[in-house]
């Protein structure tokens, strides 16, 4: 018995990549299809965006992608669920390093807010359309987004104190 979504590279009628990801169907958007897909899916019973992460590929760009997806230096993927009947279902599209930019699912799945400014403030990908793209975990004036796999180590000097108790 084959495990669901297990035709690896299958085209979709509309031109989007399938794949399979330990029995989850993975769907592989190109970057200007990938708001109007995640749209038809909310329309098709996928009404939770459970997470939306991005991750730097800059010293890994030979990953595991089925044929037919280029791979870039950025990658989002998102994880969608459907709580009528229950699916999963993940989306991942690959954001260019020059073009870091993504359309926001906000208006689509408003809790994806937070999520998208994270991506931004960790790793530099802007998401057009969004309501307040500002950074959330770091302080506004800093330089430079952390998590990109090229950013210096040890820009921030780490301040100890004393342990509780002692003197």
């Amino acid at each position: 018995m084959s495990e669901p979504g297990a035709a690896l590279a299958a085209q979709r009628a509309d031109g989007v990549i399938v794949g399979s990801s330990r029995g989850q169907q993975v769907l592989f958007p190109e970057r200007a299809r990938y708001r109007s897909l995640v749209e038809e899916l909310r329309d098709d019973g996928f009404e939770m965006c459970v997470d939306l992460c991005a991750v730097d590929y800059l010293r890994h760009p030979s990953r595991s992608l089925p044929a037919g997806v280029a791979p870039e230096r950025f990658e989002v993927a998102v994880n969608l669920l459907s709580l009528s009947d229950p699916r999963r279902l993940r989306v991942r599209v690959q954001v260019p390093e020059s073009d870091p930019e993504l359309d926001s699912l906000y208006d689509v799945y408003p809790g994806t807010e937070a999520m998208e400014r994270e991506a931004y403030d960790l790793l530099g990908i802007r998401f057009l359309g969004h309501p307040d793209l500002t950074r959330i975990l770091l302080p506004e004036d800093w330089e430079g987004h952390p998590l990109r796999k090229d950013y210096a180590i040890g820009r921030v000097p780490v301040q100890f104190k004393e342990a509780p108790g002692r003197r």
